[in-house]
């Protein structure tokens, strides 16, 4: 048992070690008894035993993947945390090709047999929606034989993303450089952000951003080239299961219209205007003669509000008072002793995330230092926690784990109304004002304008492979200055190195058309945070009901009956309306 009460305590998972490799054991076993079903999903014995061992199996599979990825989070630099976080990669990768030729026998037997059979055996009632999307996208499941030679190549379809990771982390290589002080300073990928925020003189901001750039433009061809591989992967999926683009092939899993990726180009690109403005905001208050991209982190105002970890929390709390209880409950079980990880140490993966679900309790990594911002950061993670919690109350195990669809709303709903919270509170100064307006405009271009430039570089990118178009760094960069110059109204030209951006984002290469769903669930939590603040009548039960529905049902449906409709553009249009309320109030303040 963990004594601090600042660490995680993972003991609700295993008590020792021997409990873990207890249950990796299992999963080999119930791996090579999975595999042993092949052809018998017919007899309905066999078929009702074999679907509750994949549930079993799911549920072992959740549990280990959190313990194995949960301690090597807590210290990276140790060989053995990593080395039993690969053990279970390992186990999943023998598990995905043993059990591949389930769904080619699924799709034999039908979907009317499988439901009666559902429905004589009421504990696998939770199949149904698995199934209902597995029929939804039948054309598109091969043969027995074919699905198992795609499962041995399934490893190859990341190789892109295991190379860049081996390129920008395992082999990153700092580099320092001497600022107009005389200060020799090392410059990576974590820490160049916070020098920009220190540095008042242009030309340290340059050289700094150059610094850490060159080692992208050192290896753009090497990147080119993983990305490509990623691409010829995309493209050997859409064929292979015959899909029309790469696009529908990434979003008909879930049945998202491709109308609702083109809705968010089209809105971001037409309401690009605020971001500008804000741009031109920023440039005449912070008197610079021009507005580079990498002065997007200097801070337009000073706060001087420090926190100590509990005061976050009951800031935070307090905040969520006029919420109902139930919703309060669930927030203060989400951030109960050991189920947080707190403070930053040495090793220890940055950032933050909420992990849990599919029968596993939700538990929260963050690296408090004691900022606003680190309030903001507990919220946000609180509400990933609170929507698992509400999803394993209403869900059964195998329906609990939602998309990552939705996964942003609950995060996003938070920091709306935490940020409500204090400007209304009267306890700002005027600058802790600003600083507070501007974290939400830069909110709103990072997670909405900024997302959906990159989702659009990805649309073309991939437009470009599916023509049989040649993919370098060139072609690549110049689809990034052509961007830059729509969204921001920057000549990312003028900034040495910086059409190389794309080097730089790990989600490109690691989840390709991944990044557009923060948009989305920035633009339906946005939606439905105003219908909440404005007393829209069961507006706050609708979206209660959104959290309570977990994995149960398409994305695109869970948020239409939360009151969102994003296959219009009315909701995209309502994230840039909002942005220049803000950017005027900005305004008025400066």
């Amino acid at each position: 048992m963990n004594k601090n009460k600042y660490q995680w305590d993972l003991s609700f998972l295993y008590q020792n070690e021997e409990e873990f490799e207890k249950d990796c054991e299992k999963l080999k076993e119930a791996t090579k008894k999975a595999a042993s079903y092949q052809g018998k999903l017919h007899e309905e014995n066999a078929l009702c035993e074999y679907l509750r061992l994949e549930k079993e199996i799911e549920v072992t599979l959740n549990k280990v993947y959190s313990y194995a990825s949960g301690i090597a989070d807590l210290d990276r630099r140790k060989v053995e945390s990593n080395a039993r976080e690969a053990k279970v990669e390992a186990i999943l990768q023998d598990l995905i090709r043993a059990t591949s030729f389930a769904d080619p026998e699924y799709l034999k037997l039908g979907k009317e047999y499988l439901d009666g059979v559902i429905k004589r055996h009421s504990e696998l009632q939770e199949f149904d929606f698995a199934f209902q999307k597995l029929f939804d996208g039948a054309s598109h499941v091969l043969s027995a034989d074919k699905e198992a030679i795609l499962a041995n190549y399934s490893p190859l379809s990341s190789v892109g993303g295991d190379l860049y990771s081996t390129l920008s982390v395992s082999d990153y290589l700092p580099k320092t450089c001497t600022l107009s002080d005389g200060k020799e300073v090392t410059v990576t990928v974590s820490n160049w952000t916070t020098l920009m925020r220190s540095l008042e003189k242009a030309e340290d901001r340059k050289l700094v951003f150059e610094t850490l750039y060159r080692f992208f433009d050192e290896r753009k061809n090497t990147y080119a080239a993983m990305y490509k591989a990623s691409l010829d992967a995309q493209l050997a999926t859409m064929r292979n299961r015959g899909y029309s683009s790469i696009l529908e092939e990434h979003l008909d899993g879930n049945k998202i219209p491709t109308s609702v990726y083109e809705s968010l180009v089209k809105a971001a690109h037409e309401g690009s205007a605020p971001l500008k403005e804000y741009y031109e905001v920023r440039r005449k208050a912070l008197g610079l003669t021009k507005h580079r991209s990498y002065d997007r982190f200097l801070e337009l105002a000073k706060t001087n509000k420090e926190l100590t970890y509990e005061e976050a929390k009951e800031l935070f709390y307090h905040s969520i008072e006029r919420f109902d209880e139930d919703f309060q409950k669930k927030a203060h079980q989400a951030t109960e002793e050991g189920k947080v990880d707190v403070y930053p140490a040495e090793g220890k993966r940055s950032g933050a995330y909420s992990s849990g679900g599919g029968g596993i309790a939700p538990h929260i990594l963050l690296n408090f230092q004691g900022t606003l911002e680190d309030a903001f950061t507990l919220a946000h993670e609180a509400g990933h926690s609170t929507h698992t919690l509400y999803a394993m109350e209403a869900q059964p195990i195998l329906k609990q784990n939602y998309t990552i669809f939705v996964a942003e709303i609950a995060s996003t709903f938070n920091e709306h109304n935490l940020l409500d919270y204090l400007l209304k509170s009267g306890t700002l100064s005027k600058e802790d004002k600003i600083a507070l307006l501007q974290k939400e405009c830069d909110e709103i271009a990072a997670t909405f304008y900024r997302q959906t430039l990159f989702a659009e570089y990805e649309w073309r990118a991939a437009q470009l492979a599916e023509k049989g178009e040649p993919i370098n760094y060139e072609v690549l960069s110049s689809i990034m200055k052509e961007l830059y110059r729509d969204y921001y109204g920057i000549d990312i030209e003028e900034e040495v190195y910086k059409p190389l951006v794309w080097c730089y984002i790990p989600h490109l290469f690691y989840t390709p058309f991944y990044v557009y769903q923060y948009a989305t669930s920035f633009a339906t939590s946005l939606e439905l945070y105003r219908r909440v603040k404005e007393g829209v009548p069961n507006s706050f039960e609708k979206y209660k009901g959104l959290l309570k529905s977990g994995g149960s049902a398409y994305p695109i449906e869970q948020v239409k009956n939360a009151g969102v409709d994003l296959t219009s553009k009315e909701p995209f249009e309502a994230v840039t309306k909002r942005m220049a309320e803000l950017v005027a109030e900005l305004k008025e303040l400066l």
